[in-house]
């Protein structure tokens, strides 16, 4: 089961982004990669275009889900996660810190 999913905050851990957050765009389960917003930034040759213009531009590339970190909501740190059955029978996720439903 994938534990981070599209729309989440994270925090990156570890690379030459590290220390920068972001909201998830994408998730890849077959590789276990994730694009985050304006992190991992590669440069791309794109040809000219009517729409665009051409040149060189700044795309996101994804990054593998074991160098970023789900960031608690109440805290607003980076945080372990869990997960637990609510008495309808729902599944959530549950931060390991503050133990809140994220």
């Amino acid at each position: 089961m994938l534990r981070i999913k599209k729309d989440d905050l994270v925090k990156v851990i570890t690379g030459k982004d590290k220390g920068k957050t972001g909201k998830i765009m994408k998730v890849f389960p077959e590789e276990q990669r994730a694009l985050v917003e304006r992190i991992n930034l590669v440069k791309k040759a794109r040809r000219r275009t009517q729409q665009q213009q051409g040149g060189i531009v700044d795309i996101e590339a994804p990054i593998h889900l074991s160098n970023i970190m789900l960031i608690d909501k109440k805290t607003s740190q980076p945080t372990r996660f869990g997960r637990s059955i609510l008495k309808d029978g729902s599944k959530v996720r549950l931060a390991k810190k503050g133990g809140e439903v994220i």
